[in-house]
C-alpha cells in the first residue's frame, strides 16, 4: 500500500473547489495557481496522517486561507475597470457586478478577504471559519462586520442585500 493512496482521488474529486476558493481568495488565476499548488505540496506530506484520522477538505482548506495571508509580497493584480469603454462592447449589469465585487475584494485586507470567502462562498459556519483561520469566533464576527462594512463603502451599488446564491454567482 503506497503512503498517498487517495490523495489523487481526493485532488481529482475537490479540485475544482479548491481552486474557486484559491481565485476567490487571490482575484487572480495565476497567483490562485501558484497558491493551490503550494498548498498541496503541504498537504501531500501530512496525508498518511490525514488519510487515516483527519479531515482532508478542512485541513487544505485552512492551509489554503493561511497561505494566502501570510504571503509576504504584496498582489499586484491590475483590474479592468468598472466602466466599459466608450467604443467598446457593452457589459450586462452582471458582469458589472461581477468586475466590481472583484474590485472591492481586492482592497480588503487579507483576513477580511478570507473571512468574506469562507462565509459566504464557501458557506462556513462562524465556528467552521474560526477553526479555519485560527483565530476565535468573536474575530470572525467583527472581522466579517468590518469586512461587509467596508465592501459596502466601496461598492455602495452592491449593498442590496444578496442571497448566498447571487452572491455566488456575481463572483463566478
Amino acid at each position: 500500500m503506497d503512503r498517498h493512496d487517495g490523495f489523487r482521488e481526493f485532488v481529482l474529486a475537490r479540485q475544482q473547489t479548491l481552486m474557486r476558493t484559491a481565485y476567490l481568495l487571490t482575484g487572480d488565476a495565476h497567483l490562485a495557481e501558484d497558491l493551490l499548488q503550494s498548498v498541496l505540496i503541504k498537504v501531500v506530506g501530512q496525508w498518511p496522517k490525514l488519510s487515516v484520522n483527519g479531515n482532508p477538505e478542512a485541513y487544505t482548506r485552512k492551509a489554503l486561507v493561511n497561505q494566502y495571508i501570510s504571503w509576504r509580497r504584496r498582489l499586484q493584480v491590475e483590474w479592468p475597470s468598472a466602466s466599459p469603454p466608450e467604443h467598446g462592447a457593452s457589459y450586462d449589469e452582471e458582469t458589472v457586478d461581477r468586475i466590481m465585487l472583484r474590485q472591492a475584494l481586492a482592497r480588503l485586507t487579507r483576513k477580511q478577504r478570507a473571512v468574506i470567502v469562507l462565509r459566504f462562498w464557501e458557506d462556513l459556519t462562524e465556528a467552521q471559519t474560526a477553526e479555519a483561520l485560527g483565530c476565535s469566533v468573536g474575530n470572525v464576527k467583527s472581522q466579517t462586520h468590518r469586512a461587509l462594512a467596508r465592501l459596502r463603502a466601496l461598492a455602495p451599488e452592491l449593498a442590496e442585500p444578496r442571497s448566498l446564491s447571487e452572491f455566488q454567482e456575481v463572483t463566478r
